[in-house]
C-alpha cells in the first residue's frame, strides 16, 4: 500500500511564503507525475502544479511566477514553495502522484494516490 502525507500547511498573512512537503511511503516501484492541488471552501478542486519524474513542471495560471514545485526522487518526496500568498489562494492543499505498485493480484500498475491534505490559509 502507497500513502501520501502533506505537511507543512498553515496560518500567513498576505504576501507571506509557505513550504508544503509531501512524502511517499510504501511498496513503490515507481513514483512518476506528481502534482499539488487544492480546494478552497465551496469550490471545486483545482490543479496548482505538476511535475514529472524528469523534473518538468507545469503551473495554473494563477500561481505562476509565485508557487515553485520541486521533488527529491532519492527520498520519494515533493515540494510546493509558496511566496507572495493571496487570501484567495487559501484552500485545502492536496498532493497527487501516479505511482507504480503492484495490485492485490500482484501485476504492477499505476495507480493514481491521494494525500489527506494539509491546510493553508493567507489572511488579509
Amino acid at each position: 500500500q502507497v500513502q501520501l502525507v502533506e505537511s507543512g500547511g498553515g496560518l500567513v498573512s498576505t504576501g507571506g511564503s509557505l513550504s508544503l512537503s509531501c512524502v511517499a511511503s510504501g511498496n513503490i516501484f515507481s513514483l512518476n507525475t506528481m502534482a499539488w492541488y487544492r480546494q478552497a471552501a465551496g469550490k471545486e478542486r483545482e490543479l496548482v502544479a505538476t511535475i514529472t519524474s524528469g523534473g518538468a513542471t507545469n503551473y495554473a495560471d494563477s500561481v505562476k511566477g509565485r508557487f515553485t514545485i520541486s521533488r527529491d526522487n532519492a527520498q520519494n518526496t515533493a515540494f510546493l514553495q509558496m511566496n507572495s500568498l493571496k487570501p484567495e489562494d487559501t484552500a485545502v492543499y492536496y498532493c497527487n502522484a501516479v505511482v507504480g505498485t503492484w495490485s492485490e493480484t500482484d501485476e504492477l500498475e499505476d495507480f493514481n494516490i491521494w494525500g489527506q491534505g494539509t491546510q493553508v490559509t493567507v489572511s488579509s
